[in-house]
């Protein structure tokens, strides 16, 4: 996917509010949610995502701790949808 399409999706209600499922051509799907960093802009330029995978989400949540995140490439993301 490009960067494009997945900026309008999240940034239209999912950034750093909701999970959605990712749909990848290697790994199978997960759920996941994408967050804002300070980075974001520069990222988002290059095509790639800062996500918390379901497991760390309410860790994630709770502490703000960023190891619970991981940084993904958009081109292998091949669907994203609400939950």
């Amino acid at each position: 996917m490009s960067n494009e399409q997945i900026g309008n999706f999240v940034e239209e209600k999912f950034l750093n509010e909701t999970p959605v499922l990712i749909k990848c051509k290697i790994r199978g799907a997960f759920k996941g949610l994408f967050v804002q960093t300070a980075d974001y802009r520069e990222l988002k330029a290059k095509n790639f995502w800062r996500v918390v995978p379901e497991a760390n989400i309410e860790n994630f949540k709770r502490t703000g701790d960023t190891n619970f995140i991981k940084i993904f490439s958009g081109f292998e993301f091949t669907k994203l949808s609400a939950l």
